[in-house]
C-alpha cells in the first residue's frame, strides 16, 4: 500500500480511519504519526479485533526503532521490518550503535 493507497483507503473508509486516527499519541508529530498510521492499515486485516492492542504494540515498536533508535530482539525487529515493507519513511534518522563508533574511531 503506497502513500496515495493509503490516502485512498482512508477516502473510502472513513469509519475504520476515524478508529485509527483514535491510536495516535498526542506526543505524535506528523512526520511520525502518517508512517505509523500506515503501518496499522496495512496490517489492520491481519489481526482480530481482540488482537488490536498487539498490533499497536508493534506498531510502536517499529516506529520506536524508526525515529529513536530503540533496540528489540532480532525476532521482533524482522517481523515489524516485514510488516513494514514498502513503507516510505522521509528523513529517517540514522543510528550507530556503540560499538560502530568505537570501531570507526580505531580504524583511523
Amino acid at each position: 500500500m503506497s502513500s496515495l493507497d493509503v490516502q485512498d483507503f482512508i477516502q473510502q473508509n472513513r469509519a475504520v480511519a476515524e478508529q485509527v486516527e483514535t491510536y495516535r499519541g498526542y506526543w505524535e508529530s506528523d512526520k511520525h504519526w502518517e508512517p505509523r498510521r500506515e503501518f496499522i492499515l496495512r496490517n489492520l486485516n491481519d489481526f482480530e479485533d481482540s488482537q488490536l492492542d498487539h498490533l499497536l504494540s508493534l506498531s510502536m515498536v517499529w516506529a520506536n526503532n524508526v525515529f529513536l533508535g530503540c533496540r528489540y530482539s532480532t525476532e521482533l525487529l524482522e517481523k515489524v521490518k516485514e510488516m513494514a515493507e514498502g513503507i516510505v519513511v522521509e528523513d529517517a534518522p540514522v543510528f550507530k550503535t556503540r560499538d560502530e563508533i568505537v570501531k570507526k574511531q580505531q580504524g583511523r
